[in-house]
Parts: structure tokens; C-alpha cells; sequence
């Protein structure tokens, strides 16, 4: 009888186990058990492997082949632990020396070939694996600029499993190309200059950039609102390493770093189209879970264009997410918490045909269907919306203009300065940015000045704004006075800030 033992990294949602592979080969009839809760894709690794071994010149053992997963109450899935178990194999078959092995861990799926593929999910497998106190790490060549990132780790990137053996028999391998982590900061590809007149939906979409404040934008179609929604992003201040560490998590084991770098910098934006599912807008699946767009949106933006088109339940799904900053699953295997802190941006046209605006100009729908159109956006989410903002076909002389409107560089050069002024209001609290104030801070440590709250009290006795309304004002403000310079929201700045709520145009 003969063992083999690797380690392998098992995932649920952003977090994983380290998992001891162990095989063990037996005289008997010849077989190949697999134990340790695993899912289809584990469990057709068997041929997968034997292919692999058979292809590289290795013997495949003509014998009892056992494999345990340890440990065995914790469910296994996917493909990654191909490359663990096939060394394992290799291992109790013909010992491999046993200080190669010791503290590594071994992430890939096998090709037929041999060639080890790329897997979901190799970043947070390391920082797990780290966690766990293992500093090496076997990945596939296609991983390597995503594995790159856990610095602290020594990271083995090799592209077939020839090249794993050998390295495993001789510690020789074929010397890598150095990879350049050189973040990527901007997207040159979008600017706000590109957007004609507008003022009032670009200030929303700069205050929401620096309060992280969700935005709703009605307007007829060919208004500019998908245009402004999609350079939210570029106003936006460059992701922090730890929250560019989270953002590339995500989409790690969502699968996705194919349309994102790994070493970007720019916050996300996501934006299903308005026939996305709830699985789809928060995440889930039959057998394994993943994400949904709003964890995607992680750090970014969520942006829903024909959002009163948007399916039953679909939006209002998005009311936890939208003030705990976390989505929990819950399916029959367990609880799965993901991270979801996002800013949502919803456009609207204002009635089914688009053209309703007051001005005549050619709408059919009556009140009936407009009211009907709009309530599909429900009233508890609606109460959640910070900046409500109605969007007025582009003139000629808008379009006529020959001078451009600010560049992104422009504005985002102020919202980083008004972020700044309130990081240091924040410094030693638990939270960053404005629209994160707790409740009973605003009552506290950031109330308004009196006159400014008098007004919100009036507001609230006449039942024109909810408790809610007047927190999500109360920290609008504080977001107005960061961008003017006020040390404390002023009647004008909350007056502001009531305005673009109410959607008025001031």
C-alpha cells in the first residue's frame, strides 16, 4: 500500500478551506473511489486525470485507487482539483520527494493533453491558502497575472503537467517571464466632454461619485442618460489596492476577468440588461453559486437602463443589498455571504412611448398608463434613491456648441479633493464616505446647522419626506458642502440637496 498527500484550496463564495488530497493505491480490484462531498465536475476528474497521465508517459495505476478530500463534511467543486489530485497520484505511485510538496498548493484543471487550464476562483483560493499559512502556490500559466498579486506568496505558474512533474522530480523549470504589475488607473476609452449641456444631471452624477449616492435619471430616449451613467466611473477616484484586491475576487470566481484586467484600478460598472432574472441581478445557481451583477458592481457601479421594464420583484431585490452592502444566498447546502457595495444608477424614460415631457410633443399614453409605467418602480425602493433627476432633450444649441463640457479629469480632480476633506472627517471612524453615515451619527457628531434642520422637520411634519428621506438628504448635504468648501451643511446645501431628491428642477 502506498499514499500520496497534496493540498488544494475548496471555495464558498469569497472564502475558502485548505484541502488535504490524499490517494491511496491498493492491491484489489482495479477502481477509482472519490470521497469528500464532491460535486459532477469533481467527480468526472477521473478521466480527465487518467487522460492526462496516460498522454504525459506517467502509469496509470492498474489498481484499488482511493481518493479523500479532507476535510469531508466541507462540499467540494469544480475543476481545480485536478492538478492536486493527479500529483497526489503520481505521488503514491512513484514517491515524489516529499520537501516539494510540503506547503504547496496545487491549483488547475487538466486538458486531455495534460495541459492545465485556467480556473475560476485562483485569487481568493491564495488568500485562503495564505491565510492558512502556505507561501507556494501551483498554478496554471493562463492564472499567472491574477496569481501575481498575492505578492507574498511564491507563485509557480506552469503550463502543462509535464512541466509540474518535472519541477516536483528536479526543482528545475523553464525561467518565466517577469510579470508587470503596473495597475491601470483610467479608461481613455469614455469623458464627460462628450456629453452636450446637461448641468443638472451632471452635477448629480458628480455628487453621486463623491458621496457614493445612487442616482435615478428620467428622461426621454436619445437624452444623453445611458452616456452619463456609463462615465460615472471615470469621475470616480482609483480603487484602493484592498478594494481592487476585492473587485478582482469577485469577478475571479465569477469568471469575468476576461472582459476585466486583473490590475485594474477603475471601478466596475455593470449593467444587466432590464430581462436579467433575480439569480442574475443577486446571484445564486442550482449547484454552485455565484455572483450576481451587483456584487460585480462591487466597488463600482450598478446601472439598470429601462428600469421600470425590469421584471417583477427584480428591482426590489436590490433594496437589502442597497443598505447592508452585502447579499446573502440562502440555498439548501448553506448561507453565502458576497460583498455588494455599489452605487445604482436606474434610467427611466418618463412614460411607455418615452415622449411624455409636457411640451407636446407627440405622446399618446394617457395618465393611467404613465402612473402604471412609473409605479413599477416601487415606493421602498424609490425611498432608497438619493438624486432623482429628470433628464431634457438635447437643443440645437446645445448640439451647436463648439466648446466641450469638463472633461472626467476635470471633475474627477474634484471629486477626489471632496473626497479627501471627508476621508479626514472620517479618519478614525468605521466608515469613508457620506452616504455611509450611520443614523445616529447624523443626529450626533454631523448634525446640520439648525436652520437647515428646521427646514427638514417641517418637511417631515407635512409628510413630504420619510425618516428616511431626511437622513438620505441630511447626507446628500454633507456631500454638497464637501464640493463647496462648507465646514458644515448649510439651509442652501440641504435646500440642494431636497431639491435633486424631490427631482425638481432647481
Amino acid at each position: 500500500m502506498s499514499l500520496g498527500t497534496t493540498l488544494a484550496v475548496s471555495l464558498q463564495g469569497l472564502s475558502g478551506n485548505l484541502v488535504t488530497v490524499e490517494v491511496d493505491i491498493a492491491d484489489g480490484i482495479p477502481s477509482y473511489t472519490l470521497l469528500g462531498l464532491p460535486d459532477t465536475a469533481l467527480s468526472e476528474s477521473r478521466d480527465r486525470i487518467r487522460a492526462s497521465l496516460v498522454n504525459c508517459a506517467e502509469t496509470w495505476p492498474h489498481r484499488k485507487v482511493t481518493v479523500s478530500l479532507s476535510p469531508a463534511w466541507l462540499p467540494k467543486s469544480g475543476s481545480s482539483f485536478d492538478l492536486a489530485i493527479c500529483v497526489a497520484l503520481v505521488s503514491a505511485h512513484n514517491p515524489l520527494p516529499p520537501e516539494r510538496l510540503e506547503g504547496v498548493v496545487l491549483l488547475g484543471e487538466l486538458s486531455l493533453d495534460g495541459a492545465i487550464r485556467c480556473v475560476r476562483g485562483v485569487l481568493p483560493s491564495l488568500i485562503a491558502a495564505f491565510e492558512s499559512g502556505i507561501t507556494t502556490a501551483i498554478v496554471p500559466l493562463a492564472n499567472a497575472q491574477e496569481a501575481a498579486l498575492m505578492t507574498g506568496m511564491h507563485i509557480i505558474a506552469l503550463p502543462h503537467l509535464r512541466d509540474v512533474l518535472h519541477w516536483l522530480r528536479t526543482g528545475e523549470r523553464n525561467i518565466a517571464e517577469e510579470i508587470d504589475l503596473k495597475w491601470q488607473e483610467n479608461s481613455p476609452l469614455l469623458d464627460f466632454s462628450d456629453v452636450a449641456g446637461q448641468p443638472q444631471a451632471r452635477l448629480a452624477a458628480e455628487i453621486a461619485a463623491t458621496g457614493g449616492h445612487h442616482l435615478l435619471l428620467v428622461g426621454p430616449p436619445g437624452a444623453g442618460k445611458t452616456m452619463i451613467a456609463e462615465r460615472i466611473p471615470t469621475i470616480m477616484p482609483a480603487l484602493r489596492l484592498s478594494e481592487a484586491l476585492e473587485v478582482t475576487s469577485v469577478h475571479s470566481i465569477a469568471g469575468s476577468l476576461t472582459d476585466r484586467s486583473p490590475l485594474s484600478l477603475v471601478a466596475p460598472i455593470v449593467a444587466p440588461h432590464h430581462t436579467a432574472t433575480r439569480v442574475a441581478m443577486v446571484g445564486g445557481g442550482a449547484h454552485a453559486i455565484k455572483p450576481g451583477a451587483c456584487s460585480l458592481a462591487h466597488h463600482g457601479v450598478l446601472f439598470i437602463d429601462e428600469a421600470p421594464e425590469c421584471g417583477n420583484g427584480v428591482l426590489d431585490s436590490l433594496r437589502q443589498p442597497l443598505e447592508s452592502g452585502t447579499i446573502t444566498i440562502a440555498r439548501n447546502s448553506g448561507n453565502l455571504t458576497l460583498p455588494a457595495r455599489f452605487l445604482l444608477v436606474l434610467a427611466a424614460n418618463p412614460c411607455p412611448c418615452g415622449k411624455f415631457a409636457g411640451r407636446g410633443l407627440g405622446c399618446a399614453c394617457t395618465s393611467i398608463q404613465v402612473r402604471r409605467y412609473l409605479g413599477k418602480l416601487s415606493g421602498p425602493l424609490l425611498d432608497r434613491i438619493d438624486l432623482r433627476v429628470h433628464v431634457d432633450p438635447v437643443g440645437r444649441v446645445d448640439m451647436a456648441r463648439n466648446d466641450l463640457g469638463e472633461s472626467s479629469s476635470v471633475i474627477r480632480a474634484r471629486v477626489i479633493a471632496a473626497r479627501a476633506i471627508a476621508a479626514e472627517r472620517f479618519k478614525n471612524l468605521a466608515w469613508t464616505l457620506n452616504s455611509q453615515i450611520p443614523t445616529r451619527a447624523l443626529r450626533t457628531t454631523f448634525q446640520l446647522e439648525k436652520s437647515a434642520m428646521n427646514f427638514l422637520h417641517d418637511e417631515l411634519d407635512r409628510e413630504r419626506i420619510t425618516a428616511r428621506g431626511l437622513h438620505k438628504i441630511s447626507r446628500v448635504a454633507w456631500t454638497l458642502a464637501d464640493l463647496t468648501g462648507h465646514l458644515r451643511p448649510t439651509l442652501e446645501d440641504v435646500q440642494k440637496a431636497y431639491e435633486l431628491r424631490e427631482g425638481s428642477q432647481g
